[in-house]
């Protein structure tokens, strides 16, 4: 996984372009089933439309003496995403307008963007800004914008149930280890380990997407089919530090995926910190969006905008991410995934209870106490018994073991009460 950040750590990615293409193909590499999807400029989704594709090849900041003290060949956050070309002398008031940084982060080099507004920008060490003396500057951006594609990989890992869980990780920033190299790393160890395996109960869907208009172009396309067969979904980002576990629920917060997750975090982990939904921020946004409203959770290490490098040069690999980061990352989801393999869906065959005096398991003589421990199980089995609720999430609501909980299950399937999908 180290070896694989490393590799992906100097490709300049955005929402579209070159950098994108180069991150999936290193992907299908480790992943001969990754198949491109690719989404045309202008082509509408929902609210939104794709933008045009961003290619830069160089810029640069230079003083009256013709010294680059800005380049951006030397670091590819140093001017800001999808900045348009330009070529001109200005002054020093006019050049530290459109240079960002950081105060309290002196010598962090920030990530900025300017996506739906055509403008440009530089990005500096606030250390390297406060140098900038009076005097003119010249400044180049070599930039353009053509007619393209918004580009998505899709690994669809079929299982004996057309019923999917999903893995989605975000391919549209640069040169930052841990948001968000490592959720490709981890998800392409995950679609590695499931490639693998033989008899999956469940499919799966493995996204690499940018974040965002990405994952708005995706659902535009399968968001139907996606709410009739996703039972859950994690958006993979922030799993490469060595630092904290972090869990953001659903938009409801009760679908299995949040039921399992935090499950899996409080077993596995020493300390994690639980968010609500009000502090979302990734494409947790879309999926669980109303009216698309898909089962998807957060599992990650220290929470995108919770750590000090977060969206710097300074979230770099070694400092930030870590091999032992990387494997706790991977080992959360992979113990989540193991165990959502696990999960049945019983269902009751009857609309009310059903009689069950002719199955010979109800008294027929009705009196205090009647009811015993096995028949109070049974009945409450049935009472969950929706299709929605898992054997997990039945076990865990009657304090049962699941061994318990499945063993009785499959009797009241014997008996014709239940079928389980």
């Amino acid at each position: 996984m180290l070896k694989l950040t490393k590799k992906l750590w100097p490709l300049n990615r955005s929402l579209t372009g070159q950098g994108n293409i180069e991150t999936l193909k290193i992907i299908k590499n480790e992943c001969k089933d990754l198949k491109l999807i690719k989404i045309k400029s202008g082509t509408k989704a929902f609210d939104w439309k794709m933008p045009k594709v961003w290619e830069i090849k160089d810029g640069w900041i230079k003083n009256n003496k013709g010294k680059k003290i800005l380049d951006f060949k030397k670091n590819n956050l140093s001017v800001a995403g999808y900045s348009k070309k330009i070529h001109k002398i200005i002054s020093a008031r006019e050049l530290k307008k459109k240079i960002f940084s950081i105060k309290n982060l002196p010598n962090a080099i920030p990530y900025v963007t300017t996506y739906y507004k055509k403008d440009w920008g530089f990005c500096m060490e606030y250390s390297q800004k406060k140098k900038i003396k009076n005097g003119k500057y010249e400044i180049f951006i070599n930039s353009k914008f053509k007619k393209g594609n918004l580009t998505i990989g899709e690994i669809l890992i079929p299982g004996k149930s057309k019923k999917e869980i999903m893995l989605s990780t975000n391919i549209c920033h640069p040169s930052m280890a841990n948001n968000e190299i490592s959720g490709m790393v981890v998800t392409t160890f995950l679609a590695k380990w499931l490639l693998k395996k033989k008899n999956l109960k469940y499919s799966y869907r493995i996204l690499f997407l940018p974040e965002t208009i990405g994952s708005i172009a995706y659902l535009k396309k399968n968001y139907k089919y996606l709410k009739k067969n996703t039972i859950a979904g994690y958006n993979v980002t922030c799993v490469g530090d060595d630092r904290n576990h972090s869990f953001l629920p659903s938009r409801k917060g009760n679908t299995i995926a949040d039921t399992i997750g935090e499950y899996i975090l409080y077993k596995n982990v020493k300390k994690y910190k639980k968010y609500s939904w009000l502090d979302r921020g990734g494409d947790e946004r879309q999926y669980c969006s109303p009216g698309i409203d898909l089962p998807v959770a957060s599992l990650m290490r220290s929470k995108y905008g919770e750590y000090p490098e977060y969206h710097t040069s300074l979230d770099k690999i070694g400092t930030v991410v870590t091999t032992r980061g990387l494997m706790g990352g991977f080992k959360i989801l992979k113990k989540s995934l193991e165990l959502l393999e696990k999960q049945i869906f019983p269902i009751s065959r009857t609309l009310c209870e059903p009689f069950l005096t002719k199955k010979k398991i109800y008294p027929t003589f009705s009196k205090k106490n009647s009811v015993n421990n096995k028949l109070k199980l049974y009945l409450d089995i049935l009472t969950y018994s929706d299709g929605k609720n898992s054997l997990f999430e039945i076990s865990k609501k009657l304090n049962k073991s699941e061994a318990k909980i499945k063993k009785a299950i499959f009797k009241l399937k014997k008996m014709n009460l239940l079928q389980i999908q």
